[in-house]
């Protein structure tokens, strides 16, 4: 009997328990509600997407309110077509591929690109179907410091499109060191080898984004330059000249390279050479392409520019000052308006300030920079950052495209177009 009064207690408490159960599986509580973004009301923004993009184009600013729902990035939306890879079909038209030669002249006219990336892979989307179209080529060296999934997502992209690929060689870059250099001479050999004709190459990076269209840059290109580089520099200056007669270190994630003390100064340039300085982008033709890859004197300039401070800043504009490169142009100066960048120095002078902020004392542009932006004569823009202001991306790629259709001189395809959102499906998507 006391045993069994000894259960009792016991019983109770287990069949309690078991209710408990019974009723939360039936009813079970509300899962905590994950962390939403908030965001103005819909009567707040008052614009359309494309309306808001008119009047920062046109300098009218936009209230912080109104920026700060009306510039959610599409980032996520681009990023789930590339997390798996899928019917290659499927992602070029969910992603507004340009998928013809969009006239006789530009598919007759083939152009080569160099982009080198490590971030931002909506950014680097955005900018590649901006360029693309598929007469042209596109070398893409991706960092090895990117992460695994990053680089798996660009695979992935990259698999979907013939005249796209990796570059073959790919390494650490390290800003201002000699492997930025190297990478782009890494893709020039394959651009080289590959079965595509191309009449000059461009470089990029992923913080770049065109002004012009394909068709625009083609006229630019044989109205203005006809088969000459374009490499703007000049000879260099003196507080230039300490960054070639010293060693420098590289920088890299890991931190910087060693440089043993009896080979921090430089040697005198190879055959002679008079060293110019200038901006690391550049427009080559294939013929120049060839010569600075097999060319004696451009061998040894490649030697020598290890170690050096930023040699990309050197190598192409000293070769392109040789009298006998193809398509040299030794008395070219600044000419060339290849990026359209403010630099904090020129402030006052070439522009009125950085309406986003400065870092390394180059502009991350800002919305209030647009109108300063569209109205340069340069074919690319630096440099952006889709992830502190993806509105000035959005922006002006959908005006690009814009430009782009209408130029177009044969039937347009549905995809092509940008979805026209208004501010309630903007609402819902985000």
């Amino acid at each position: 009997m006391s045993q069994l009064r000894a259960t009792k207690p016991g019983l109770f408490v287990c069949t309690v328990i078991c209710i408990f159960i019974f009723l939360y599986i039936r009813n079970p509580a509300p899962e905590e509600p994950e962390e939403q973004l908030t965001y103005p009301a819909v009567a707040e923004c008052g614009f359309y997407p494309d309306e808001l993009c008119s009047a920062l184009f046109e300098g009218k600013g936009a209230a912080p309110q109104i920026a700060k729902f009306c510039k959610q990035p599409h980032g996520p939306e681009i990023l789930a077509h590339l997390r798996t890879p899928g019917n290659c079909s499927r992602i070029s038209q969910a992603l507004h591929f340009i998928t013809r030669p969009l006239s006789a002249e530009e598919g007759n006219f083939s152009l080569a690109y160099i982009i080198t990336i490590h971030k931002e892979l909506a950014m680097f989307v955005q900018l590649l179907r901006a360029i693309y179209v598929p007469q042209n080529v596109y070398c893409i060296h991706v960092d090895d410091k990117a992460p695994k999934k990053y680089k798996t997502a660009v695979q992935t992209l990259v698999n979907c499109f013939e005249n796209i690929f990796i570059s073959s060689k790919r390494g650490k870059v390290a800003y201002t060191g000699f492997t930025r250099l190297q990478a782009d001479i890494n893709c020039m050999k394959d651009l080289i080898h590959s079965k595509f004709q191309w009449n000059y190459v461009i470089n990029l990076c992923g913080q770049d984004f065109p002004i012009k269209s394909n068709k625009e840059i083609i006229f630019y290109l044989r109205s203005k330059w006809n088969d000459k580089n374009i490499t703007p520099g000049v000879i260099q200056p003196p507080n230039a000249k300490a960054q070639t007669r010293q060693s420098h270190p590289e920088f890299t994630a890991e931190g910087s390279i060693y440089v043993s003390p009896n080979k921090r100064f430089k040697h005198e340039p190879p055959h002679n050479l008079t060293i110019y300085f200038g901006s690391p982008y550049y427009v080559l033709t294939r013929k120049f392409v060839e010569f600075a890859l097999t060319d004696t004197r451009a061998q040894a300039m490649l030697q020598w520019s290890k170690g050096i401070h930023s040699p990309e800043r050197h190598y192409w504009v000293t070769l392109n000052r040789l009298k006998d490169a193809p398509g040299a142009t030794p008395t070219a100066g600044w000419k060339g308006n290849i990026r359209a960048t403010k630099w904090r120095h020129q402030e006052g002078g070439v522009h009125k300030g950085c309406k986003g902020h400065y870092v390394q004392d180059s502009c991350v542009y800002g919305p209030g920079d647009l109108p300063w932006i569209i109205e340069s004569p340069a074919l690319f823009a630096h440099k952006f950052d889709s992830l502190t202001d993806p509105l000035v991306v959005t922006c002006l790629e959908r005006r690009h495209r814009l430009k782009v259709l209408q130029q177009a001189e044969v039937p347009l395809e549905p995809h092509w177009h940008f979805q026209q959102e208004s501010h309630f499906n903007m609402k819902l998507n985000c």
